[in-house]
């Protein structure tokens, strides 16, 4: 039997979906006196209450709190401490990523980025989109986090908290530990604590057991050993008595699970959303063809010289996204159209009355894989197996990744090649 949550942080945000409960492994809670007590065995899904048309925004959300890879930052990924929107105009972003610093980038007028409006922390110059995403930091958790003039300082506990992290945690990043600082700030700057304890208790929590196969995943096999250290120094970087228990050593191991389990990748490039705004020009067909030719050239420039690596990145907390459940065939997508932290959750199909609302873990190209091939990469980078319509109807499917099916085609074709040659011999 399904139970409508009436909750009044979900209600404010929907309005075409409810969202109903039921039974499962995962634990809804929150804290008293400083300690987590978990109140009901519940999963979450979200059901739409009425026709939704394909292309259709579902909800947006700003995150609880968002922050960039300590790596992408390292190697000069220019974004707003807030909100994560891109720093750089188009042109300085494709200079970098191409380290061919000649390139002009036409129609400037189709930035997205407006420098005019930057505002530097006054105190450790950190650089904010504008002066509202600067406010809103200070008000929320920079005052606290703010280094001042020991920014560059390597013995400052925070400095070295990150650097840590850094050493446990390489690229392809997938969480940051600012995210817990950053928490930690919030809660003690909030004037409704209990507010924000309730919303932090929201989010799914896990098991034990679970907690530490998401914590093996999010530090690797390698650094379990380190986990005890980290707490100890976030505990000397910002420790505060509102979260004591989030300290302990099972509390601090819940947190991080929290934090992996939850945390949704985002990424902005200026140079993109350049692109992006090119596209909708109304230019003659001759010059469209030149323009489509520099840009594939840019694009392998910035192949050659940076990889994959072409956004700023990032993780944040979403309270109704992170209640999203998976489908290999899903109806809705997780965008960032404004280019900072603004999720928005879109319809990619018609959606009728009663029907689930999911988004895809994968990519498209992987969901593109056998059934084998995605519930191995699910099991192992999430934690679960999918038992969605696209899995069920593929169950009787023999058992083989798409790696095996792509070794057994070469293996024929190299059987081809061999009888083509005894022919010819």
């Amino acid at each position: 039997m399904l139970a409508l949550i009436d909750d009044v942080h979900f209600w404010k945000w929907q309005r075409n979906i409810r969202i109903a409960a039921e039974s499962s492994d995962i634990f809804f809670g929150y804290f008293q006196r400083g300690q987590a007590i978990f109140t009901r065995r519940i999963s979450v899904k979200f059901v739409a209450t009425k026709q939704i048309a394909k292309g259709e925004v579902i909800f947006e959300e700003k995150p609880l709190v968002c922050s960039q890879f300590l790596w992408n930052e390292f190697y000069r990924y220019a974004a707003c401490e807030y909100c994560l929107s891109p720093l750089e105009i188009a042109e300085e972003n494709v200079r970098r990523l191409s380290g061919d610093s000649n390139i002009s980038l036409p129609f400037p007028e189709m930035n997205v980025v407006d420098q005019s409006q930057h505002v530097p922390c006054r105190n450790c110059k950190v650089v904010y989109c504008s002066q509202n995403c600067f406010e809103s930091a200070w008000s929320e958790y920079h005052q606290l986090l703010c280094l001042d003039s020991a920014r560059l300082d390597p013995e400052h506990p925070l400095n070295k908290l990150c650097d840590f992290w850094k050493n446990i945690h390489f690229p392809p990043e997938t969480c940051s530990i600012l995210l817990f600082a950053k928490l930690v700030a919030k809660l003690r700057l909030s004037s409704n604590k209990a507010e924000i304890l309730e919303r932090i208790a929201e989010f799914c929590h896990s098991t034990v057991e679970l907690d530490s196969s998401l914590i093996h995943k999010l530090m690797g096999e390698q650094f379990q050993e380190q986990i005890e250290v980290l707490r100890q120094m976030c505990h000397d970087a910002f420790y505060c008595e509102e979260a004591a228990a989030w300290f302990t050593p099972d509390g601090f191991r819940s947190i991080l699970a929290l934090i992996g389990r939850n945390g949704q990748g985002v990424g902005t490039s200026s140079l993109s959303a350049w692109l992006k705004n090119c596209e909708q020009l109304n230019i003659p067909q001759i010059e469209r063809k030149r323009f489509d030719k520099m840009v594939d050239r840019i694009y392998e420039k910035c192949d050659e010289e940076s990889g994959s690596f072409l956004n700023c990145e990032g993780s944040a907390l979403y309270m109704l996204q992170s209640l999203c459940n998976h489908s290999c065939d899903p109806n809705a997508d997780i965008t960032f159209p404004y280019h900072n932290h603004v999720l928005v959750l879109r319809a990619t199909k018609a959606i009728f009355p009663g029907e689930e609302i999911c988004v895809s873990y994968l990519n498209e190209c992987d969901r593109d894989r056998s059934r084998h091939s995605r519930s191995k990469a699910l099991s192992e980078n999430y934690l679960f197996h999918c038992g969605c319509s696209k899995c069920e109807a593929q169950k009787n499917d023999p058992d083989v990744t798409s790696e095996d099916d792509d070794d057994e085609e070469e293996d024929s074709n190299y059987e081809d090649d061999e009888d083509e040659n005894e022919v010819m011999k």
